[in-house]
């Protein structure tokens, strides 16, 4: 499977961008290197990239530095950060200043590819809904008009009912897992790609306590220790909460259970 998109890949080590860039273009995406901060942030005034991936250690420059440079040239563009084990501090503090995601240290390529391809479709896909809302919009207003109507009246368009296999539905709640899509009643429910998968990994298991270490497992495709994963999983979580809860400092949908793990408790 392809997809098409261009990346920039910013880390020092040459042997890591050149295989990142060979994995990515089997792919069909266009990916360029940048070796410091300074080359990269040279490319961003001249060349657009879909997708960038930021090594948050490099020898010129710091990597927050570089985020925060980054988003004046693209506030939208995703920014996934390339991290070890031992700078998950750093990597949690950078998601809080806008990065999407993160992927840890040696890169495995079923996941790169995975997450690239990720981001580039709920980008695609948020293009070509926005695409077809202003088509909708300007057909009614064009037939509002034939009728004789305010163009400007309201509106109101009809989903599609959805199959099973391609949802899962928890009272108000409605994953579309193709479309990565969320809504819960009638709000949609924007989530960066990470923290979807996590919300996916709840409400798979709803209303059924989930560990920090399944959370893991199931979100990101590797296992961590118990410490480790309560950190992580913690951020996320928070994410979630910001987007679904009317009060995110009291949360009734996503519970958490002391020392185990988190519920969706939505029915």
């Amino acid at each position: 499977m392809t997809t098409a998109g261009s990346v920039l890949i910013i880390d020092d080590e040459a042997g890591l961008r050149l295989t990142l860039s060979r994995i990515l273009q089997k792919i069909g995406c266009s990916a360029t290197g940048a070796a410091n901060g300074f080359e990269a942030l040279r490319l961003l005034t001249i060349t657009p990239f879909d997708l960038i991936y930021l090594d948050l250690h490099l020898p010129d420059m710091d990597g927050m530095q570089i985020l925060q440079e980054i988003r004046k040239f693209n506030p939208k563009v995703p920014v996934v950060l390339l991290t070890a084990h031992g700078s998950m501090d750093s990597a949690l503090k950078a998601m809080r200043l806008g990065a999407t995601d993160y992927l840890i240290k040696p890169v495995n390529p079923e996941q790169l590819i995975s997450r690239t391809m990720s981001v580039l479709k709920e980008q695609e896909t948020e293009r070509r809904r926005k695409e077809l809302q202003a088509q909708i919009a300007a057909l009614q207003d064009e037939l509002r008009l034939l009728d004789g109507e305010n163009p400007y009246g309201n509106q109101t368009i009809q989903s599609p009912t959805p199959s099973d296999t391609r949802y899962i539905r928890r009272g108000l709640l409605l994953v579309d897992m193709q479309a990565r899509r969320i809504t819960f009643g009638e709000r949609e429910i924007d989530l960066p790609p990470a923290s979807f998968d996590y919300f996916l990994v709840l409400a798979r298991h709803a209303p059924e306590v989930v560990s920090y270490q399944m959370l893991i497992s199931e979100a990101q495709g590797y296992q961590a220790g118990l410490a480790e994963s309560r950190e992580l999983s913690r951020w996320h979580v928070h994410v979630i909460r910001q987007a679904l809860e009317v009060d995110p400092a009291s949360p009734r949908f996503i519970l958490n259970v002391r020392g185990q793990g988190y519920r969706l408790l939505l029915d």
